[in-house]
């Protein structure tokens, strides 16, 4: 019995010892021209390089990155079908009421690739001009102001959310359906507060028809100095980092995960890859199994927390 064990693990650790011997499929679980679908196309070419192999992107969308996250659950674990996964990949169990994938026992975290913070953001006529005025104002008057986001459940919303929790104050959720018509909302005066992407925001704040109050990362963003962290303004524990990552199907050997571990670091390194990140908005992070691991782990429970709360769902 040791022998044909022993033979069956030789001959296993042979099967994967040339890969990858065909092309990689990137499953990016949302339609193409996203903030995701964009992370993708970044890393595409170089990954393709690093193993010799071309990375075929399918985005496979639907039911807010369900139907992908499923999908890949489902697949063979070879090391043949990645995962471009955002931080929805940890909040939609608790945010709908059933999802075909389990994130923490479903999948082997590869590496984490890039992150997003969001930022709260208001017109110069409101007369707000840091986060503490803003939540004073909100305690003094309760449900006076409105915040518009990209839709329930997303990132701005969660973040939001979550600072009303920490802070203890109550500011009405005016959703909108994506993120245009969100800053749009704000821009025409029919919302008083918006809770948006660096990238989105960014333009409007750098021509000053918008006052950036706090950003919800764990540092300052590079492009906007001047703007403090929530934490910085007095809120703590609310750091808020949207991310990109890539998972493989539990199961997918030791081997094949380090092999594309330590690609995906690399490339997280190079300076053309993070200056494309950059000019999209997002900042190259390069975490790898160990590190994205963790991360997932703590924003599962993380945001049930807030969801549960809030008593937000997904219709």
């Amino acid at each position: 019995m040791l022998a044909i064990l022993s033979a069956a693990t030789l001959c296993n650790g042979a099967a994967f010892a040339h890969y990858p011997e065909r092309p990689v499929t990137l499953v990016v679980p949302f339609a193409p021209g996203g903030a995701n679908d964009i992370v993708a196309r970044i890393i595409q070419q170089p990954l393709g390089e690093a193993l010799g192999q071309p990375i075929v992107i399918e985005n496979r969308g639907g039911a807010g990155g369900n139907i992908g996250f499923a999908w890949v659950a489902r697949a063979h674990a070879d090391g043949y079908t990645l995962l471009l996964a955002p931080n929805s990949f940890a909040v939609n169990p608790s945010l709908y009421d059933k999802v075909s994938y389990d994130p923490l026992k479903d999948f082997e975290p590869v590496a984490e690739i890039s992150y997003f913070p969001n930022i709260f953001a208001v017109r110069p006529d409101v007369g707000l001009n840091t986060l503490q005025e803003l939540i004073a104002h909100a305690k003094e008057r309760p449900g006076s102001l409105n915040y518009s986001t990209p839709g329930p459940g997303t990132a701005p919303h969660l973040t939001t959310e979550l600072l009303k929790q920490r802070a203890g104050i109550d500011m009405v959720h005016i959703p909108y359906a994506g993120a245009a018509p969100a800053a749009q909302a704000l821009l025409s005066k029919t919302v008083d507060v918006g809770t948006m992407s660096i990238s989105v925001a960014m333009p409007h704040i750098q021509s000053g028809t918008l006052k950036g109050l706090a950003v919800t990362g764990a540092e300052r963003w590079p492009d906007l100095p001047d703007i403090p962290t929530v934490a910085e303004a007095g809120v703590p524990e609310t750091v808020s980092e949207p991310w990109q990552g890539i998972l493989v199907p539990a199961g997918t050997p030791t081997d094949v995960v380090e092999r594309l571990a330590k690609a995906l670091l690399d490339i997280a390194q190079r300076p053309d890859v993070r200056d494309k990140l950059r000019t999209a908005g997002f900042a190259a992070t390069g975490q790898g199994p160990q590190a994205f691991g963790k991360r997932i782990a703590e924003d599962v429970p993380k945001w049930k927390d807030v969801i549960e709360r809030a008593r937000i769902s997904a219709k």
